[in-house]
C-alpha cells in the first residue's frame, strides 16, 4: 500500500478535527446547549470521515444533523459531561 502526501495530510486533518472536538463534547444542561454541542461534534466527526472518502461537506452536514438531534434528544441525567465551553 502506497501512501502519498495528500492521504497523510487528509488523515492528519481528520485526526486534528476529532481531537479539537473533544473540547466541545456533548455538554450542557439545557436542550439547546446539548443540541449545539452535539451538532458541533457531529459536524466535525462527519467532516473528518467525509474527508477520508473525498466529500467532507456532505459528511459535515449529515454528522451535524445527527449530532444535533442526538444532543437534543438526550437527557442530562443520562449523559452529563459538564458545563459547555461557551458558558
Amino acid at each position: 500500500m502506497i501512501i502519498n502526501r495528500q492521504t497523510m495530510r487528509s488523515r492528519g486533518f481528520a485526526l486534528l478535527a476529532v481531537v479539537a472536538l473533544l473540547g466541545v463534547a456533548a455538554c450542557g444542561s439545557s436542550t439547546s446547549d446539548r443540541a449545539i454541542s452535539g451538532a458541533g461534534i457531529g459536524a466535525g466527526a462527519g467532516a473528518a470521515a467525509g474527508l477520508l472518502v473525498g466529500d467532507p461537506v456532505t459528511g459535515a452536514l449529515i454528522g451535524g444533523a445527527l449530532g444535533g438531534a442526538t444532543g437534543a434528544l438526550t437527557d442530562e441525567k443520562k449523559i452529563n459531561l459538564g458545563k459547555p465551553v461557551w458558558k
